[in-house]
């Protein structure tokens, strides 16, 4: 079993809990055949900036270094509907349009702390992004290799099965 395969069947068991269009991005399938937006080099930037906000490079590589903004186009492209998307990039829109306004300057051009700042407005003034952000930044990153084998412990042939055993200090949870 691959790990997407994994993914799916775990959602399946907690009811669904990742979104029809999510499920269906990281199984790789397409839901959407109409037309799609098309994405400018500058929003895939602005969205790798606002990803890498959200999973920062700490001791693992972050969001930014793992691609989670190419997995986040290409789910809202394949996997959501024009509608969807377009709601989708304005609420990317305004957070730079929020940046503008509080700093004047782009969100890319801001410091770690200003860019924290913004993320923490947007969580109030346009939680329906937020959070659909957030979901699409979190699984992109998880799913990627650099998520999967750096952030999490990796085992990619796992041994016998032992089912309680105490957790060493420091341990990873464990990718799926």
């Amino acid at each position: 079993m691959n790990r997407r395969e994994a993914v799916q069947r775990i959602t399946f068991l907690l009811g669904g809990a990742i979104s029809a269009p999510l499920m269906a991005g990281i199984a790789g399938e397409r839901l959407n055949f109409g037309p799609s937006l098309e994405v400018s080099d500058q929003q895939e930037a602005l969205l790798a900036e606002v990803a890498d906000v959200i999973i920062p490079t700490t001791g693992t590589p972050g969001a930014k270094a793992a691609g989670a903004e190419k997995f986040i186009v290409r789910v809202m492209r394949d996997c959501y509907p024009m509608e969807d998307q377009k709601k989708f990039y304005d609420g990317l829109a305004k957070v730079d349009a929020l940046a503008k306004e509080t700093y004047s300057k782009d969100f890319a051009a801001l410091d770690a702390a200003q860019k924290n700042d913004i993320i923490k407005k947007t969580t109030v003034s346009d939680k329906p992004f937020f959070l659909q952000m957030k979901g699409l930044t979190v699984t992109g990153y998880f799913t990627s290799e650099i998520g999967a084998t750096q952030a999490l412990d990796y085992l990619p042939i796992p041994g016998r099965f032992e089912g309680s055993w105490p957790m060493p200090k420091g341990q990873k949870s464990w990718a799926l």
